[in-house]
């Protein structure tokens, strides 16, 4: 890909931007509770559960995970058991397990004091160049950008800019322009008010709301059709796949079963389950065939879940058995942490 023309309406420099954002972040920032102390630690674990997660849904997530994990050793130290039910319902597990691996090395390598430096931070386990700009700006008031998607969205309409944001040119382009401009003071603000417009102003779905922006006038999209930028591939159809899954009870336990410890939620607890979508006969030779003395309630239910790239189609037989098959583990709900997809199956 050629050089871009990384510039504002009118050619104007994409650092006059900088003093209007930050000037407009500071009066109308959000209120939350990872802003409210800068620490690190604190920084971290909201980067990490707010990747592909509603700010909303991660606040009661991240108050309850510092209340048992409070620093950089008790996160290293936590039983797993105890981190995925803290994590339960955030989906993406790998990301919970990176903390503890990554707690792990901050522990061994840096004595359990978070390294400042962009260099160290970005070796460790699950932290990628995004978290680790974020971290470096917003902790160590570094010059180091933050670039995810939000960012590149304001980026490519400040600037009219026709390259896919999927590309890594275009993304390593827009984190060398931003660390151009980082203003000596404030430079976690500038971070985080790049984050916000794009948050809460210039929207991802629908038409951004170019009145509130602060930076309209400064904006070469603004007087065009700024929902053309940026440019973004087609998504990939997800592939659809079916599966028969059995929520089997005795009393108010449930059977469940480790899942392989690869692949998509791998190492997570699960309910049983088949591919394909089974019949009731085939259902009842499945339950003869494990020694299952149970009875089926009602008609079986349908629900579908939504990964990244899959989507699956659940056909959920509930089952109320005589006694508890040894082939499963049986536990009640607050015993285990377990992904969405299957929780949404108990009653």
């Amino acid at each position: 890909m050629k050089d871009s023309n990384w510039t504002l309406k009118d050619s104007r420099p994409l650092g006059e931007m900088v003093a209007p954002l930050l000037s407009w972040y500071r009066q109308n920032q959000r209120i939350l509770p990872w802003r409210e102390n800068t620490d690190p630690y604190r920084v971290w674990i909201s980067e990490i559960m707010l990747q592909q997660t509603r700010v909303d849904t991660v606040i009661p997530y991240y108050l309850r995970f510092l209340a048992a994990l409070p620093d950089i050793r008790s996160l290293a130290e936590a039983p797993e058991e105890q981190l995925l039910k803290l994590w339960e319902g955030l989906g993406y597990y790998s990301r919970v397990r990176n903390l503890q691996r990554a707690a792990k090395q901050i522990v061994e390598r840096h004595g359990g004091v978070f390294p400042s430096g962009f260099d160290e931070v970005r070796r460790l386990t699950g932290i990628g160049d995004y978290t680790a700009g974020a971290i470096c700006s917003i902790a160590f008031s570094q010059p180091t950008p933050a670039v995810d998607g939000n960012v590149l969205r304001v980026i490519s309409r400040l600037c009219k800019n026709p390259y896919d944001i999927k590309e890594a040119t275009t993304k390593k382009q827009v984190t060398e322009q931003l660390a151009k401009i980082y203003p000596d003071e404030g430079r976690g603000d500038f971070t985080q008010s790049l984050m916000e417009l794009g948050a809460i102003v210039c929207l991802p779905n629908g038409a951004p709301l170019c009145d509130r922006c602060p930076l309209k006038a400064l904006c070469a999209a603004a007087d065009d059709d700024p929902t053309q930028y940026p440019i973004v591939p087609p998504k990939p159809v997800k592939k659809i796949v079916p599966m028969t899954v059995f929520c089997l009870r005795h009393g108010d336990r449930f059977a469940v079963r480790k899942r392989p410890q690869n692949g998509l939620l791998a190492g997570l607890w699960e309910l049983p389950n088949l591919d394909g979508t089974l019949s009731e006969k085939a259902v009842s030779d499945y339950l003869q065939a494990h020694s299952i003395h149970g009875t089926v309630e009602a008609k079986p239910r349908k629900k579908k879940h939504i990964f990244t790239h899959i989507e699956w189609q659940m056909l959920c037989y509930d089952i109320v058995c005589a006694e508890e098959s040894p082939e499963f583990c049986w536990v009640t709900a607050d015993e285990i942490a377990l992904p969405t997809a299957f929780k949404k199956l108990i009653k």
